[in-house]
């Protein structure tokens, strides 16, 4: 092989390895800035690390809010109607923010197994569902479309509730 041929390898070789090293190192950086979605099935199966930040959904369980009267502290329970997680936030709530209600929480599971949310997301309308809400729910059986377009039916109130349409 001619040297001139050989050095032009050698470049070669050296930028595929410099460029290689460079998408490890930024895969890297980003794996420790991704959120994951998590559903309560996928956190009670195990498939969740404690004190890693991700991102549950589900449905606010009916009669499971409950309001520290001195502080800003709010316990509740998100289900998928196969499997519940505890949650536990600090902070203001959205105003859309209710028990049935669709929601994304940001945070981490605490050694006891209890959510503590950083962020809490609710839908922003009747008609709109967090497409990973949506498919958690459909996966556990929790969710059912109507024959009417863009329509969905929650789970129900407890009998006897005040709460649902």
């Amino acid at each position: 092989m001619k040297k001139h041929r050989k050095q032009k390898l050698v470049v070669i070789l050296m930028g595929f390895s410099f460029l290689a090293a460079a998408m490890t190192l930024a895969g890297f950086a980003l794996k420790e800035q991704i959120d994951l979605f998590y559903s309560p099935s996928d956190i009670h199966n195990g498939l969740v690390q404690h004190d890693r930040s991700f991102r549950a959904g589900g449905l606010v369980k009916y009669g499971t809010v409950q309001r520290d009267p001195e502080s800003l502290i709010v316990d509740f329970v998100l289900t998928d109607q196969a499997h519940d997680l505890k949650v536990s936030y600090q902070g203001i709530l959205p105003d859309l923010f209710r028990e049935g209600q669709g929601i994304v929480a940001m945070g981490e599971l605490n050694s006891q197994g209890v959510f503590v949310a950083s962020q809490v997301l609710a839908k922003h309308d009747e008609q709109y569902m967090p497409a990973e809400v949506k498919d958690a729910l459909q996966r556990s059986g929790g969710y059912h479309q109507e024959d009417h377009p863009g329509s969905y039916q929650y789970y129900q109130a407890p009998e006897g509730s005040s709460y649902g349409r």
